[in-house]
């Protein structure tokens, strides 16, 4: 009976080791992605800025300065609602594994819990 429960016990750690270990990988992947897509926004929010700045000083006039400061303004925000939808996902994605998976381990723990109490 007493080897039986730790054996219970061992199985019940191990698959809750593995479990944390999945966890930590899942947010860890999650924010590499986070990280690298806002390094590769930020490159090209800075190409593009240094281009619209080549692009104004060689303007001919301040209607033509104001079309390229104007189109520079909408594809900005374009891009960063762009990014922003992209990087929400994976948030919303990188919250969701946890807490599912945080609810499984609760159900199994108290499947596990009903069990051995059920055990004479």
């Amino acid at each position: 009976m007493k080897n039986n429960n730790l054996e219970s016990f061992q199985k019940l750690s191990q698959q809750n080791m593995d479990k944390a270990l999945k966890i930590f990988g899942e947010w860890h992947e999650g924010w590499r992605a986070i990280s690298a897509g806002l390094t590769d926004f930020t490159k090209r929010s800075f190409d593009d800025s240094a281009a619209t700045v080549e692009k104004l000083l060689s303007a001919k006039s301040l209607d033509q300065a104001v079309a390229i400061q104007s189109d520079f303004a909408k594809r900005a925000f374009d891009a960063y609602l762009h990014e922003l939808s992209k990087i929400g996902g994976v948030y919303a994605q990188l919250l969701k594994n946890p807490t599912t998976q945080s609810r499984d381990s609760t159900i199994l723990r108290s499947t596990n819990d009903h069990s051995s109490r059920e055990q004479p």
